[in-house]
Formats: C-alpha cells, sequence, structure tokens
C-alpha cells in the first residue's frame, strides 16, 4: 500500500491531528515528518479530549505504529512528559509501539531561551513564535552544530554534549541579545532521566518507514503548521523554521517520492492565524469574534500549544489555491463547516485588488500581500445546526452548495469534512 500525506493548506490550525486521528483508523503507521512541540494536534475521542504535541495523532488507534522522523525537533523533557501523561490516560506507548528517529534534532533549554529573546528583541515587528526553541534548534541543524536524538543512547555523553552547546549559546544570549544566560547545570538531571527514558524508543525511522512500504503496509504522513507558514513557499519571514509541505514529508521521513498516492490538504471551513504577517480576509469584528468564539470549548479558536486568540477571517481560495499547487493537492477536507450555521451569509476571496490591479495568485511576499484588499463571492448561509449529520444529503442546501463552490475555486475534490470536534462528526461525501 502506498503513503498518504497530510499537509495544513492555510497558516496551521487547521485539525491535522483531528484529520490524522480519523484516516488512522485504516493506516498500519503514522509518522510525524516535522516541526516539533510548537504544533498543538486536538484529538477529541468521545468525551475525552488528548492535546499532542509530538507524539502522532494515530497513537490512540490500537495497533498503529507511531514515528517521529528526522524532520523533527525534540524537546526530550517535553515528549517524556507527553508520553507519561498519555499511558495515564491508558494509552499504549510502549517503546514497541512509537518509534522516535536518531536523526532528529535535540531542543536544548538554550534554545528556548534564544526564541525568546530573539523574539523580544524584534519588538513590533516579532513572528509570533510559540517561543519553544523551534527556530534556534532549527538553526543549530543548518548550521551543523545541533545534537541529534541518538546521543540519548549515552546519557551521560548526551548531558556534557547539550551542557556544552548551552555554554555556546551563552554568549549569543548575553553579547547579542543582552538577555539572561542559562545555566548549564541546571536541568542536568532532567535531561539525563529524559535520555534514559528515551533511549528504547530510538530507531532507523527511515528503514522502519521503508521496510512497511516495501511490505505494503499503508502509511500516514502527518505534518505539523500549513503552507503559508512553510520556510520555503510560506509568506516569509512570517513562517516557521521547517518545511511544511508535501516535501517535507520526504525529507523529513526519508521517503521516496513514488510512495506516495495521495496528498491531502487540510483546510477549515473559514481562515485563522496565530502571530504577525498579513491576513487579506481577517476580520476585526463581530463576525470574526463570532468565529473565534469565546475560549470556553477547547476546539474554540485558541491556540493549542500556547492558548493565544487566533486571528479569524472569511475562507480565502486565493491561498487554497496556492497550497493546492505547491502541494499537489490530490483531496482537499474541509474542516469546522459547523462553525458556520447560524450566519445568514457567507463570503468567500477568490481574488484580490492591489493598486486597481486583480491578483488571482496568492503573493509570496509580504509587502506584495499586505497591499491585497480581498474580492469576495457572498453565499447564502443556513440557520440549522449540522453537527449530528453524518451523511452529505443530510446537510442543509447551502452548506452543499458552499463546499460545491470550494471544489469549484480550488480544483481540488472535497473527500471529508468534519461537523464538530468528535472522532465520529464526519462526513465522507
Amino acid at each position: 500500500m502506498p503513503a498518504q500525506v497530510i499537509v495544513g493548506a492555510q497558516w496551521g490550525d487547521e485539525g491535522k491531528g483531528r484529520v490524522a486521528d480519523w484516516l488512522a483508523a485504516k493506516a498500519d503507521m503514522v509518522a510525524r515528518y516535522a516541526g516539533g512541540d510548537n504544533a498543538g494536534h486536538t484529538v477529541r475521542v468521545g468525551d475525552d479530549t488528548f492535546k499532542l504535541h509530538l507524539v502522532p495523532s494515530g497513537v490512540l488507534h490500537t495497533g498503529v505504529r507511531c514515528v517521529m522522523g528526522g524532520g523533527m525537533v525534540i524537546n526530550p523533557i517535553k515528549l517524556v512528559g507527553e508520553i507519561k501523561g498519555l499511558a495515564e490516560r491508558g494509552v499504549d506507548v510502549s517503546p514497541q509501539r512509537i518509534t522516535l528517529a536518531e536523526t532528529a534534532q535535540i531542543i536544548t533549554p538554550a534554545h528556548v531561551a534564544l526564541d525568546g529573546a530573539d523574539e523580544a528583541q524584534r519588538g513590533s515587528s516579532a513572528i509570533g513564535t510559540t517561543k519553544r526553541g523551534i527556530g534556534p534548534a532549527y538553526t543549530d541543524k543548518a548550521a551543523r552544530t545541533g545534537i541529534r536524538a541518538g546521543a540519548m543512547r549515552d546519557p551521560d555523553m548526551f548531558v556534557r554534549r547539550v551542557s556544552e552547546r548551552i555554554s555556546q549559546s551563552n554568549e549569543l544570549l548575553s553579547k547579542i541579545y543582552n538577555a539572561p544566560t542559562v545555566d548549564p547545570l541546571a536541568s542536568a538531571d532532567e535531561l539525563h532521566a529524559a535520555a534514559e527514558f528515551l533511549t528504547p524508543y530510538l530507531g532507523d525511522a527511515s528503514l522502519m518507514l521503508y521496510e512497511a512500504l516495501k511490505a505494503g503496509k499503508q502509511v500516514l504522513c502527518e505534518g505539523a503548521q500549513g503552507t503559508l507558514l512553510d520556510l520555503d513557499h510560506g509568506i516569509y519571514p512570517y513562517v516557521t523554521s521547517s518545511t511544511a509541505t508535501v516535501g517535507g514529508a520526504l525529507t523529513g521521513l526519508g521517503i521516496g517520492p513514488r510512495y506516495i498516492d495521495k496528498v491531502i490538504g487540510v483546510a477549515k471551513a473559514f481562515s485563522t492565524r496565530v502571530g504577525g504577517g498579513p491576513f487579506p480576509t481577517e476580520l476585526l469584528d463581530a463576525t470574526g469574534d463570532r468565529l473565534r468564539g469565546t475560549g470556553a470549548n477547547p476546539w474554540d479558536e485558541y491556540g493549542t500549544t500556547t492558548g493565544r486568540p487566533r486571528r479569524c477571517g472569511w475562507l480565502d481560495t486565493v491561498v487554497l489555491r496556492y497550497a493546492a499547487r505547491i502541494n499537489g493537492l490530490t483531496d482537499l477536507v474541509i474542516t469546522k463547516l459547523d462553525i458556520l450555521s447560524g450566519l445568514d451569509e457567507l463570503k468567500i476571496a477568490d481574488s484580490y485588488t492591489r493598486s486597481g490591479t486583480t491578483v488571482r495568485e496568492s503573493p509570496t511576499e509580504v509587502d506584495a500581500l499586505e497591499g491585497c484588499q480581498p474580492d469576495y463571492q457572498t453565499l447564502s448561509g443556513w440557520s440549522e445546526p449540522i453537527m449530528d449529520v453524518r451523511k452529505l444529503a443530510d446537510l442543509p442546501a447551502q452548506a452543499r452548495a458552499y463546499v460545491q463552490r470550494i471544489e469549484e475555486l480550488t480544483a481540488v475534490p472535497v473527500t471529508l469534512i468534519t461537523v464538530g470536534p468528535a472522532r465520529d462528526q464526519t462526513v465522507v461525501p
């Protein structure tokens, strides 16, 4: 069986974990290919809500093997906490089920400090990172000064190497950022314990995936963040530090493109983003507040990782067409369609106007996108709640028309729709 890749088709937070959980029911293996604990994948099973940051969403399905690929950056202390937290809730998180790639990069306490110091120095131009040390860890990876997860096989040596890197990073913190330094020994015991705990989980993830694919197993590749946050193809510099597009699955997991069968883009029925940067369809009014929610429910538009309120706006198919082109999307999943119930009319941006000129393709430069005003198509809304709907034919006619218009504007078929946060609140067209 071939591999399927899940990518975010907007600015992240599209509900990829929810979708990965649904698709994992038919998978043998689920593999995360990029990012770190800046990701927040929320999955609701019955009355239980799970918030996953590093462990693949497939872990909630018995018998599914989970892999954290070499394209990821791992905070070992955070990973230990997440694994133990899942175990306390009755989830099988044994090394027989979960593998951490030896080639994944390690996030140190100095990376976290550098992330916060860099954001503080940027002031009003801050990118809006999660301050989890993601960017500095990828910087060290590119500079060939990082530490790979395989170093944890020797906990004593691992702690010494981390301490050395912290001492070197302290030079940057003190001399460049004028920020507090990090005590190299402060977390030594915790890091040593984390290395001992995680050593049984280490393995050759690329070989494991290759053997699974050769044996005809179904592999689901789970991404983090979204296309517009991709380091190469996002709206730079308001991007993440990893490859959030389909190429990240190949490089982050070490598999060849001939194994990829489907590239599944996940998009909300409206648009959201966190942090700075241009957002053409953003709504700074009561409708934007209505889309965001109050934060009382775990599925309201507040960051799973940071708790920050998300910026909300109408659906932008200029962005979706760009994501379809960059990733070669074969399928589109629309999440949170239920949130639109009760709105009298809905709007979809299909182009922009900039300096009197119509723009149909998404600009990739910040200045160009900031100067764009959305051109909207208006569709009728619906009043009926749809959270109990399970068949496309049972959706209100206006909801079906909305989904159909998305298909027409993106030229990508919608093959899954979510109408609530729970696993079973799913419509398969």
